[in-house]
């Protein structure tokens, strides 16, 4: 693929220029919105971020931008508030994968300020439920959970894959035989039909039996005005006998001038989560400082 990809002549994009990077560098994606004036542009959330953050973002002109779509990974109030305030664009977002061809909701240009968090609807000629996720080596069968209740997201439709190839074990393990796909992926819906994804099955933590989802915890601590950027992961502890969410963080600017010493910000930070969340979903592994979340 040539570095700057320009798709003139096909007739889905009559009256458009669609560009491709073949890979992102911040100031060039800048550059390329300035100079092209683009007003739609395909991101992920680390870029959300940089947009948030990077100090060459204000040297350009992005003021023909009229939206962005992220998909990847939920993106959290703070951070589409914060590229808000920046640019003055709004983000929506989506969600689907490779074995559905690979778009499955969509949230809407009208949507995207009043349900932010969410992927969006879902699209026409697809049906969609959240299943219940019995605890590993249970004999109970997945049940569908109600509007608003937690779940794993099973899809179905005409642009479901058929299975992997030569692998006829993980395409038993992700399509039955009805024709449902288990997408490994949490969330929820609510009355409204707008559909939440809050993490991934294999990414959450049990904590004594209980299931922390990372996503939500991550959300939570960006809201601290000491953290600039966090993950939040699983670690099985001797202490406690059991897997304890830890989070790796990324102080803010404010948070290294104030001049608190990284033990004492690591203990504020796991005190001020404590407040607000059930007690089986506080940071028992601890805060520990990193440079950059990868």
């Amino acid at each position: 693929m040539v570095r700057l990809l320009r798709l003139l002549h096909a007739p889905l994009f009559t009256g458009y220029q669609v560009f491709v990077m073949e890979k992102f560098e911040i100031e060039k994606w800048c550059a390329y919105v300035q100079n092209y004036r683009i007003t739609f542009s395909y991101v992920v959330p680390p870029v959300v971020l940089l947009l948030t953050q990077h100090p060459v973002v204000d040297k350009y002109d992005l003021s023909s931008l009229r939206m962005l779509n992220c998909s990847g990974a939920p993106l959290t109030l703070k951070l589409v508030g914060a590229t808000y305030q920046r640019l003055g664009v709004g983000i929506k977002q989506g969600y689907g994968c490779t074995e559905v061809s690979p778009t499955s909701h969509n949230q809407s240009w009208e949507d995207w300020h009043s349900t932010i968090g969410s992927v969006g609807r879902l699209l026409p000629s697809m049906e969609a439920k959240y299943m219940s996720m019995p605890e590993e080596g249970s004999d109970s069968e997945p049940q569908e959970v109600k509007t608003g209740e937690v779940g794993e997201l099973f899809l179905r439709g005409p642009n479901v894959f058929l299975g992997y190839h030569n692998n006829p074990k993980a395409t038993a393990q992700a399509l039955s035989a009805d024709g449902w796909l288990r997408t490994g992926d949490v969330g929820y819906q609510d009355k409204d039909g707008h559909f939440y994804i809050t993490d991934r099955v294999k990414e959450l933590i049990k904590y004594n039996g209980f299931q922390v989802a990372p996503a939500e915890l991550e959300s939570i601590l960006a809201h601290n005005d000491a953290v600039a950027d966090v993950a939040v992961v699983g670690i099985q502890s001797r202490k406690h006998n059991t897997e304890v969410p830890v989070a790796f963080v990324v102080r803010s600017e404010n948070s290294i001038a104030s001049g608190t010493s990284a033990d004492e910000e690591a203990r504020n930070i796991a005190k001020w989560l404590e407040d607000k969340v059930a007690y089986y979903k506080q940071l028992r592994g601890g805060v520990h400082f990193v440079d950059s979340i990868p």
